[in-house]
């Protein structure tokens, strides 16, 4: 089921490779049995890599990885033969993966282009044999330096959608139908709240082979801020859409109430949804008739709402057309 297999945060222990021991070896032969210091530099720890990963969408595959362990490096050896560096360990990412760490909270880096890499652990280096330490004045250093110890982390990942569209509203406001009306993704849709219990990604094919991505976010409630209903678990998903659709069904018992109870939790969450482009539309157009769209497009006066319905496709080219618009307001 896609309950299950969306899984957006995952807590891992991560420890990167401690560096190799230097080597304190003196070369000796039948011909030379007082040789001189040779002992080589220890090899560099493995590191641990986040890269992103443009086909992944969740962090379902790490779901039952616990513990991550880059390998060390190898010590050094006689002839200045430096050890072997420990293997890198790569961790595959989606697009929107914020990186924390677990104790202070604290946001250390987020993924968000694909095969981008960032070392969230780096290898310890590679100690120094007794040939670097040898000198005019001390020629047969009987020491060797050990090898820097491993770097260790509780890290959080946590996936935030990366889309173009995401749709803001109630619960049985009518998102998941209009995701699978413009796109090719088939959300759960069914007439009671709470259908939606993990985002859906849809791409919106629109004119000349252009598209753009749409995100389905499980519905807002009131209080969603303080963690009621489906709360801050998706909240922190719209945070990364480049503009945000609010739908407020036609059916509403009081659509502009609905409208600032949208906005207070958006606010309550993040002050800076705000600041977010934002296109408000009445679903469900087909219960309603002229005199009753006239009636809330006076409430909602100075929004300019696009009303549209999903199931007659009513005002859908046009949504269409003002998101496309908003999305490239900047590029033109």
């Amino acid at each position: 089921m896609a309950e299950s297999n969306f899984i957006d945060y995952v807590k891992i222990y991560c420890r990167s490779g401690k560096g190799g021991s230097g080597s304190a070896h003196f070369y000796r032969s039948r011909l030379n049995p007082r040789g001189g210091p040779d002992g080589g530099n220890g090899g560099r720890g493995g590191h641990i890599v986040v890269r992103g990963n443009s086909q992944l969408w969740t962090l379902l595959h790490l779901k039952y990885t616990k513990h991550i362990h880059a390998e060390d490096g190898q010590g050094g050896s006689e002839n200045r033969k430096t050890g072997r560096d420990g293997q890198d360990i790569y961790i595959d990412v989606p697009l929107g993966t914020v990186v924390r760490n677990s104790e202070t909270n604290e946001v250390i880096f987020e993924i968000t282009k694909h095969n981008e890499e960032i070392i969230l652990l780096e290898g310890g280096r590679g100690g120094k044999g007794n040939d670097f330490f040898k000198t005019a004045t001390m020629q047969a250093p009987r020491f060797a330096q050990p090898g820097e110890p491993a770097l260790e982390i509780w890290a959080i990942f946590e996936l935030k959608l990366l889309a173009d569209v995401g749709l803001v509203g109630f619960p049985n406001a009518g998102k998941s139908t209009l995701l699978s009306v413009v796109s090719a993704a088939k959300p759960e849709i069914a007439d009671y709240p709470f259908t939606t219990l993990v985002p859906n990604l849809g791409v919106v094919p629109y004119r000349d082979e252009r598209s753009f991505v749409m995100a389905d976010i499980p519905g807002i409630i009131e209080g969603a801020h303080e963690g009621r209903g489906l709360g801050i678990r998706f909240l922190r998903h719209i945070e990364r859409n480049s503009i945000l659709l609010l739908i407020i069904p036609a059916d509403s018992d009081d659509v502009l109430k609905e409208y600032k109870i949208l906005l207070n939790e958006l606010k309550q969450y993040n002050p800076q949804l705000l600041q977010k482009e934002k296109i408000v539309s009445v679903s469900k157009c087909d219960l309603i008739d002229e005199s009753q769209r006239k009636k809330i497009a006076s409430k909602l006066k100075n929004l300019n709402p696009c009303f549209f319905s999903s199931v007659t496709n009513m005002g859908i080219a046009e949504l269409k057309d003002i998101i496309w618009k908003t999305l490239n307001k900047y590029n033109d």
